[in-house]
């Protein structure tokens, strides 16, 4: 625990906050008896000490005698005396957990906390609040599933859950009422948020509910209301490996080794759709050597996984040129790797219950994207994931724009492949006190970039979006795209 002056455990008492005797560690706000605990990322690369407790609420809000649930909550506290209203972060997804994930992010949270509290809620159906997770979590996209093998799955997976969930109440409504609900069980009148990517959905439909509860929020990866969740995945993932490509076309070194990346990928995708590649490749984790087979799918997801951040990006057109040239070891390896990472961290049965709910009936399979990274496989699949998963209700409202007058923070990566600026701008435009700033050469998830963790926490000390002085990213740099194993040039 971090040492606190007399005057700081005396705010704390005012905001009732009991400290225990002698420093224990034992911590009550509000309702909540909070215990030390760590916080660590399935991949154990990562931890942070946090206080951890729980808040139960109804299951169906219209039973409040019906099933209980418990909600996972943790505070990571500020470093010296802290306001009145702490930060929630809420995470993407859908179907992450805030507490794993902030594992990893929490440097870009190290300036916020000097003066302020890190509040971290399970969202209902992820981490540690009632987790609905199935056997056979995650698609493989190296076995290319068929839409019949796809609803198969989800049924499956639905009878998993059947004796411990009714999946029609793990919507982003529901999670917006039990975020309401902690906030009166924390004694909080305001709060901050930082919602980042399907988080984003969360936060605005928070602001649009409870505006008065709402002090500031930074939306971080931007998606709109008026988002159907999956319908464009194939079009902006195109776009951005374009204009990340294009770099490589301007690079000498990296044209000159590699050649075009896109024709690179779109022969080698062709060849795979004909006939998957036989690989012996080294596992990436465990250094096992294994043989496998990359098939298009499982190619398909390596682009889509290294998409999101410009530093993996920047590798892309040195792996499809030596699979182009039959040597798909390293691509298999990665390809391997980030989908079982991918699948560790996604409550598939969760997920699945939001976007059946909120967005499958508006999934319209485009068949311009055929010719893309992903195909309309993706958006074909969806509608076979969802056929027979019972839905819950979505707002006559929910893909109308927030319009209050709350300071909002929006940010976006030049690259992002996901939630790309133009996104940011449709938000902001409704948002009378917003500024929507985009991140030079970053991709998905920015504020941990460059000079952003200050900027995030003078936002939030100020609640002032126009005072920003955000000349220092001007400096984040362009990531060079690898001209070959060593790198890129000096």
């Amino acid at each position: 625990m971090p040492f606190r002056s007399t005057l700081a455990v005396a705010s704390l008492l005012a905001l009732g906050l009991t400290v225990a005797p002698h420093d224990t560690g034992a911590r009550t706000l509000g309702q909540v008896a909070f215990a030390p605990c760590t916080l660590t990322n399935p991949s154990g690369a990562s931890s942070v000490d946090a206080q951890c407790g729980t808040f139960r609420v109804p299951e169906n809000r219209d039973d409040p005698s019906g099933r209980q649930i418990e909600l996972a909550i943790a505070r990571v506290q500020a470093d010296g005396d802290a306001s009145p209203d702490p930060v929630f972060l809420l995470a993407g997804g859908p179907g992450q957990s805030a507490r794993e994930s902030y594992a990893i992010v929490a440097p870009a949270f190290s300036q916020i906390r000097k003066t302020r509290d890190v509040i971290l809620l399970d969202q209902r159906g992820t981490g540690g609040s009632h987790l609905l997770n199935c056997s056979d979590d995650g698609l493989d996209e190296a076995i290319e599933p068929s839409p019949e093998s796809t609803t198969a799955s989800a049924q499956k997976c639905l009878a998993e859950l059947a004796d411990r969930a009714d999946v029609r109440f793990y919507t982003t409504t529901e999670a917006v009422a039990d975020l309401d609900a902690v906030r009166q069980a924390l004694g909080l009148e305001q709060l901050n948020l930082v919602g980042v990517s399907y988080g984003t959905r969360v936060a605005q439909q928070y602001m649009k509910r409870h505006p008065q509860h709402v002090r500031a929020v930074i939306l971080d990866g931007v998606v709109p209301n008026s988002m159907v969740l999956g319908q464009d995945h194939a079009k902006n993932l195109d776009a951005s490996l374009a204009a990340q490509f294009e770099r490589c076309q301007q690079t000498p070194a990296c044209a000159e080794a590699f050649g075009d990346p896109r024709a690179n990928y779109a022969a080698l995708a062709a060849q795979l759709r004909e006939k998957p590649m036989q690989v012996r490749y080294r596992d990436a984790t465990t250094g096992e050597v294994k043989d496998g087979e990359l098939s298009r799918g499982l190619l398909s997801a390596l682009a889509r996984f290294y998409a999101y951040h410009p530093a993996t990006t920047a590798m892309l057109p040195l792996l499809l040129h030596e699979a182009s040239q039959g040597r798909a070891d390293a691509v298999l390896a990665l390809a391997r790797m980030n989908l079982d990472s991918v699948s560790g961290q996604m409550a598939q049965g969760m997920s699945q219950a939001v976007t059946c709910s909120e967005d499958v009936d508006e999934i319209v399979p485009d068949p311009a994207d055929e010719a893309t990274v992903m195909g309309t496989e993706f958006s074909t699949l969806m509608k076979a994931l969802c056929d027979g998963w019972p839905r819950g209700s979505r707002p006559d409202d929910f893909r109308e724009p927030v319009t209050a007058s709350i300071p909002t923070l929006l940010l976006s990566g030049e690259f992002d492949p996901v939630t790309p600026p133009v996104y940011g701008d449709e938000v902001a435009q409704y948002l009378p006190q917003s500024r929507h700033l985009v991140l030079r050469g970053q991709g998905h998830n920015v504020i941990g970039s460059g000079c952003m963790p200050k900027l995030a926490a003078k936002f939030f000390e100020t609640a002032d979006v126009e005072a920003l002085e955000v000349a220092c990213l001007d400096q984040l740099p362009y990531v060079p795209p690898f001209a070959g194993y060593y790198g890129w040039e000096p």
